[in-house]
């Protein structure tokens, strides 16, 4: 298995230092939340991108990725029924995609819950429409970019699209884009009536990306959810991809829970 970790674990943390304490504890990927660098990620210079890849690289951590692509911008909605603001979300997705790529990484993680909501009087299949079209919009761009964008199922105490995995590939077979893929979040697939295991083995073919972290929103081995056929399952299908630890609560801190979540992955692997 191949680690990394969310950055925004270590909230108000020097970037170096950031790596070099990820880098000792194990991991050799980190995953980038861009409001942790700036409001948006047009802010952010091409050497500052480059300046926060070469900080990673010398600490022997490559960044891998953006998620929370949209958290905290407005003006951004994928299942806006309004083009316009379609267009927009699409340009502000490759702008992230180049960033991810000068960084050195070379996926992102949709979820965004906020962003995708279904609009007020809209169905679900409008906002699948509306979804569809802003990502055809911005395929080519982050194609060129190099880079994978990965769909987030996520719960339905946090969303109201996009709920499960099925859902998700909905969309995929829509746009049939090969730098479009799945994501599959352990603490999402948790509320879904399909066994994670199960989950992982029937989208195998199109999993991109994978968080490890527990239903209680706290690192994988924080709570009660087994990783030991998870991991079996990952295996199984032959995913060679990044197992990032995505937490939502951060006690008892930082280092913690990186290192503890690491040596129970380690030990279920």
């Amino acid at each position: 298995m191949r680690y990394a970790i969310c950055n925004e674990t270590f909230e108000g943390w020097d970037h170096a230092k950031v790596c070099r304490t990820c880098a000792e504890l194990g991991y050799t990927g980190l995953e980038i939340a861009p409001f942790t660098l700036a409001p948006r990620i047009t802010d952010v210079t091409l050497e500052q991108r480059k300046k926060l890849r070469a900080e990673g690289e010398s600490a022997g951590v490559q960044i891998i990725g953006l998620h929370w692509l949209l958290a905290k911008t407005e003006g951004f909605h994928v299942t806006s029924p309004d083009p316009t603001i379609r267009q927009r979300t699409a340009e502000y997705i490759v702008e992230l995609a180049k960033a991810c790529r000068d960084m050195g990484g070379d996926l992102m993680v949709f979820g965004s819950p906020a962003q995708r909501r279904i609009p007020e009087g809209a169905t679900r299949e409008q906002a699948i429409d509306w979804a569809v079209d802003t990502f055809r919009l911005a395929a080519n761009g982050v194609a060129d970019a190099g880079v994978r964008l990965c769909l987030e199922p996520l719960a339905p105490t946090e969303a109201d699209f996009i709920q499960t995995a099925a859902e998700a590939c909905v969309i995929l077979d829509q746009l049939k884009h090969p730098n479009f893929v799945l994501h599959l979040d352990v603490k999402a697939m948790s509320s879904e009536t399909i066994a994670i295991p199960d989950l992982i083995r029937t989208h195998a073919s199109r999993l991109g990306h994978f968080h490890a972290n527990d239903a209680n929103r706290r690192g994988p081995g924080f709570g009660a959810v087994d990783f030991k056929p998870i991991f079996e399952a990952l295996k199984e299908a032959r995913y060679t991809g990044w197992v990032s630890v995505e937490v939502f609560d951060y006690t008892p801190d930082p280092i913690t829970i990186a290192r503890e979540s690491m040596r129970y992955m380690r030990e279920c692997e």
